[in-house]
């Protein structure tokens, strides 16, 4: 079977971890001076997936007593609010929402953008660039890029990330069990940056393999979306085990679904995530690397 691009650059995620890690250690590196300090009010701001990198990040930040941070879509930044600075993250440099953004926000609010292509419109617009060109993608399916970018924010907030890529290899090697592969829908969990990575966990799946997903907190699970679940049905939680909500296994159990959760750092988790949306689009005849009406980039008229 031939093996698709995104598959290959799902594959490369612990090497390109490594370098996010070294980059980040470097105390006169680009990426260190680009972070905010300890105090300052952050907006964080993306589209699709950055979006979702942004939520994780922004709750990680202000779970460490970093300051107050807020995520938000690139087109939907409150007008009336301030910040001291606002981190926009782009794989391609060229989304339109976050070229508008930055440019209203030129000569008023600090900003950084982290991107795998410096030399690009959003390059140049922000204040400052923190570029990660060698986490760039081919597939429109955003993978490498993603997780990287997050490792790297994170290492700068001073999290031990040490054990991560090995995470991420073994995430990598271990096989796709084939309950999974049959599964006709899958729910995402996650609490607190978790969330952000469910639903990234979520779009990949939709993206790569047209699947029937979807993403919640875990404590809203039980609000209404958990009538959905049912045998042949799959719930996975991003995160410790020991820390779903109370008697949330035993619910899903009663419904006959079932419940994935290995207790991998979450980034590490959504590599078997992502692999799973890939061989799940080949499967169904689809390709990954060219998801259904999607492009690498939304560039707006």
């Amino acid at each position: 079977m031939t093996t698709s691009q995104t598959e290959i650059e799902i594959a490369t995620q612990p090497d390109c971890w490594q370098r996010a890690i070294a980059l980040a250690r470097r105390p006169d590196g680009p990426a260190s001076a680009a972070v905010p300090g300890r105090g300052e009010r952050v907006a964080v701001v993306g589209c699709g997936t950055s979006w979702f990198m942004a939520q994780a990040y922004a709750a990680l930040r202000e779970a460490d007593g970093q300051g107050e941070t807020d995520a938000f879509p690139a087109s939907a930044l409150p007008t009336g609010r301030r910040y001291d600075r606002v981190i926009a993250l782009t794989r391609s440099g060229t989304t339109t929402e976050v070229l508008e953004l930055l440019h209203a926000l030129a000569g008023r609010t600090p900003t950084v953008a982290v991107t795998a292509v410096p030399d690009s419109p959003v390059g140049r617009a922000a204040d400052a660039v923190v570029a990660l060109d060698f986490a760039d993608e081919q597939s429109v399916v955003q993978t490498r890029f993603a997780t990287t970018e997050l490792v790297l924010l994170r290492a700068l907030l001073g999290h031990d990330l040490e054990s991560l890529p090995a995470q991420g290899a073994s995430a990598l090697a271990e096989p796709l069990p084939d309950e999974l592969l049959a599964a006709e829908q899958f729910t995402f969990l996650g609490q607190g940056w978790t969330y952000g990575i469910a639903q990234e966990a979520a779009l990949k799946m939709r993206e790569a393999a047209g699947a029937w997903t979807e993403a919640y907190p875990a404590m809203e699970y039980r609000h209404g979306p958990i009538s959905i679940a049912g045998p042949n049905r799959v719930v996975w939680w991003f995160g410790d085990p020991d820390q779903l909500p109370a008697g949330l296994p035993d619910e899903i159990a009663r419904t006959g679904g079932r419940l994935v959760a290995r207790g991998r750092d979450a980034v590490a988790d959504l590599v078997v995530a992502q692999r799973l949306a890939a061989a799940l689009g080949t499967a169904r005849g689809l390709d990954p690397d060219r998801p259904r009406h999607l492009t690498r980039s939304v560039i707006l008229p």
